[in-house]
């Protein structure tokens, strides 16, 4: 009897599992009356491609229902390949939900706003950021840039910092992108974490007291791509959707 009962938690835990792989990556019909498309198919790079470039190139990989930079394999390829993945469309009012997770003390980021019209660049240098970082924990220290204000994960990227703590490296975490109308909404994890408004006079006095005072294009567009950032280090992204406002 309990070989038997092993046996079927074993089966349970199996058929939960993959009922919970299929959800991955995938709209429900509610989300589709909604109006979201999904930004990455749990396949292929299919919609995207590197920053300044014309494809995703390989170095950017979907495998096991994940999009993520391969590290490890980060020597193979050259500075143009190593770059941001940004969407081939482009969005104004949108509102974007993913899952991400870092590696430890790892480094990256979620621009919005990216103008790439092919000139070598960087994205962050028109697209404002939602910060993706390892903060560590009260016993183990994450990435330097924890210790900075608006630097940490969450956060509108050296403008504003979020109320929400997010979860530690090798752990999921949910956000939200929200903007319409120039009113930018963040969430993580269920939490309203920022709000704040675009293109107004308070903004531009943000900017101007920012390390981005001196681009002269940074958060000037009401629309463009979507970028995922590699900053050097291991990260994984999933659930990537998006329905326009």
């Amino acid at each position: 009897m309990k070989k038997l009962l092993l046996t079927a938690i074993a089966f349970i835990s199996v058929a939960c599992s993959a009922s919970a792989q299929a959800k991955m990556n995938s709209l429900s019909a509610r989300e589709k009356q909604q109006g979201w498309q999904l930004l990455f198919d749990g396949k292929t790079t299919d919609g995207w491609h590197t920053f300044g470039n014309e494809t995703a190139g390989s170095f950017w990989k979907a495998k096991d229902g994940m999009l993520f930079p391969d590290k490890s394999e980060e020597a193979n390829y050259n500075d143009s390949e190593r770059r941001d993945l940004v969407t081939d469309g482009e969005f104004g009012n949108f509102e974007l939900k993913l899952e991400w997770k870092i590696s430890e003390k790892g480094n990256s980021g979620i621009l919005f706003y990216v103008k790439d019209d092919g000139i070598q660049g960087e994205t962050y240098e028109t697209g404002p950021e939602m910060q993706v970082l390892d903060n560590g924990t009260p016993i183990r220290r994450g990435h330097p840039d924890a210790r900075l204000y608006t630097h940490r994960a969450g956060d509108l990227y050296d403008l504003l910092a979020s109320k929400e703590e997010a979860k530690p490296s090798g752990q999921w975490n949910a956000v939200t992108i929200r903007c319409k109308d120039g009113q930018l909404d963040f969430f993580m994890n269920g939490v309203h974490t920022l709000r704040t408004r675009l293109w107004d006079t308070y903004w531009n006095k943000m900017v101007a007291i920012s390390k981005f005072r001196d681009m002269k294009d940074f958060g000037k567009f009401k629309e463009g791509n979507i970028a995922l950032q590699f900053h050097g280090d291991a990260v994984w992204f999933r659930n990537i959707k998006i329905r326009k406002l």
